[in-house]
């Protein structure tokens, strides 16, 4: 199969390399582990690839809701009263000779049916060494868990990183487990191996800080304290939103309810409020980590709650 050569790809060859993966899902390959949507947003191309899914409870989804509320809810999400599904969305951008990575994946460091994501990117002719930078959303792992190999190599050998300053604050803090609670101890050793890993090759971004030309970043914390998001410039600008809005079936219908891995609940409802207030308002095209893949869509209100409508 062709490489994919940044150098010298144009669009309509890099928008043609993934033919194989759909064509992969047609002869039998989990859809979750060989589709690929693709499309073009101004002076970029974007392919997203999934990493698999995660199976979470429904104390984690739906904390907010009584089992009856539950029941259609978690249903509508391929699941039962325990627990569903849910995908790991990981945009490709090509940029100029840049090809960019928002988020990695677990690799293996989460559950067993995620961590595909190297593996897609492969079967597209992607080779790992051609990736020129990654940008962390957040440092939980099925987000950043692909960082390293199991024999600790840096995955991605080529590319230069990008994490929140204050998501690298709050993670690396060497008091954290005498400042913070027990539940996220595990999740700070995670964040400190994958952010560690990188440190000699990491920039730590703010608010309004630019990767490339027209693609820049967003401050919505409240999942993590760090978390941000990708706004890239284009007819009607889409938004990476990583885990600002965690699910596009839960979250979109019942914006005033939280979601359990929150560090802070209140502050991540108001920005996730705020985030699809601002997509109704102005027509932004959003892309969802964990949402129904491709997870690509707008926001339409509906009464006091919203509608994901897939682009």
């Amino acid at each position: 199969m062709t490489r994919f050569q940044p150098s010298s790809i144009n669009r309509r060859e890099f928008l043609s390399l993934t033919t194989g993966a759909a064509i992969a899902s047609a002869a039998g390959v989990p859809a979750y582990a060989a589709a690929t949507h693709r499309f073009a947003h101004g002076d970029f191309d974007i392919s997203v690839f999934s990493d698999g899914f995660l199976t979470l409870s429904a104390d984690i989804l739906l904390p907010d809701a009584s089992p009856e509320v539950r029941s259609p809810i978690l249903a509508d999400l391929g699941g039962d009263m325990t627990g569903a599904p849910v995908q790991a969305n990981v945009p490709l951008i090509r940029y100029g000779n840049d090809l960019i990575l928002i988020d990695n994946g677990a690799g293996g460091n989460f559950q067993p049916s995620t961590g595909r994501l190297v593996d897609n990117l492969k079967a597209a002719g992607v080779d790992p060494a051609l990736i020129t930078k990654v940008v962390f959303t957040h440092a939980h792992p099925d987000h950043s868990g692909a960082t390293t190999t199991g024999d600790g190599k840096v995955l991605y050998p080529n590319a230069h990183y990008y994490v929140g300053q204050a998501e690298w604050d709050f993670w690396t803090d060497n008091d954290f487990e005498t400042r913070r609670p027990a539940a996220l101890h595990g999740f700070a050793k995670g964040a400190q191996r994958d952010l560690f890993a990188v440190e000699d090759r990491i920039t730590r971004v703010r608010d309004g800080d630019e990767i490339v030309p027209g693609m820049s970043i967003i401050d919505t914390p409240g999942h993590t304290p760090g978390h941000i998001s990708v706004e890239l410039a284009g007819r009607d600008n889409l938004v990476i939103t990583g885990d600002a809005c965690t699910n596009d079936v839960i979250f979109f219908q019942h914006p005033q309810w939280h979601f359990g891995f929150d560090t802070d609940a209140e502050l991540a409802l108001k920005n996730r409020r705020d985030l699809l207030d601002r997509a109704a308002n102005e027509k932004l095209k959003l892309l969802g980590y964990h949402w129904t893949y491709p997870g690509v869509g707008y926001t339409e209100r509906k009464g006091d709650a919203f509608r994901f409508v897939a682009a």
